[in-house]
């Protein structure tokens, strides 16, 4: 009974506190993404689809909102908030205090990390250590630029703007390995095959939603959302949807 009552009070709560962010946004929640980064965001079919594809458009829906989703380049994501052209980005963003300094985060969402994949028959990389002196391939604007600039220096960074070029440059010798999220590295590595992901990850990292400082409630809003979908059993439906090896 207690538990009964608590999801209702939960699902007052986020309708009451929508009402308030839908005067000024008009039922529509805009959005920005990078649709580059599979199972998290991708296209497939000329439709944006993934795990947090799926848990922002629950969320929109518990919310009595729409999401107007546009694809933006992932270093372009956090000035979109800034300037005030969307509202949240969702794009396998991990939270940083450096990040946090100029939007708001939810409270995480999904756990991930940074990890280092390199061709199936690379003898030469073996753990993060012997990344020095080598070439790697990072996406511009994400963490692995600042984290092997700081923490190996000695590795000869090749920045890109899609995950997709950096994963190709591996797969085609043209870099020594690739640092990048361990989703995405799992899911390139299980679908294209002839690479692997090193054993030793480099770091442990939490995802959300990056929220504009100035969106009201907006971020109270989708954490109560996404806490509800937890009770009620959708966010491990969507887990095991996009995850189902884990």
């Amino acid at each position: 009974m207690k538990k009964l009552s608590h999801k209702l009070l939960s699902s007052l709560l986020i309708t009451l506190s929508a009402a308030s962010f839908n005067a000024s946004a008009e039922g529509t929640l805009k959005a920005v993404t990078d649709a580059t980064f599979p199972p998290l965001e991708f296209v497939k079919d000329g439709e944006m689809t993934g795990f947090d594809i799926d848990l922002i458009n629950e969320v929109a829906k518990r919310l009595d909102m729409t999401v107007d989703l546009v694809q933006v380049d992932f270093k372009g994501l956090i000035p979109s908030l800034v300037s005030g052209r969307a509202d949240i980005a969702i794009s396998g963003i991990y939270i940083t205090e450096e990040r946090a300094k100029v939007v708001d985060f939810t409270n995480t969402y999904l756990a991930g990390g940074l990890v280092v994949l390199t061709q199936q028959g690379n003898e030469a990389i073996n753990s993060p250590e012997d990344l020095a002196g080598k070439s790697v391939s990072v996406q511009i604007g994400t963490k692995s630029v600042a984290y092997l600039k700081e923490h190996y220096p000695e590795t000869k960074l090749v920045e890109v703007e899609k995950n997709q070029q950096m994963f190709n440059l591996v797969s085609i010798g043209r870099v020594d390995a690739a640092v990048t999220g361990k989703p995405a590295a799992f899911t390139y590595a299980t679908e294209r095959g002839g690479v692997k992901i090193l054993p030793q990850q480099l770091t442990t990292e939490n995802y959300g939603i990056a929220v504009r400082k100035d969106a009201g409630d907006l971020k109270a809003q989708i954490d109560q959302a996404i806490e509800a979908m937890k009770q009620d059993g959708t966010y491990d439906e969507l887990y095991q949807k996009w995850f189902p090896a884990t």
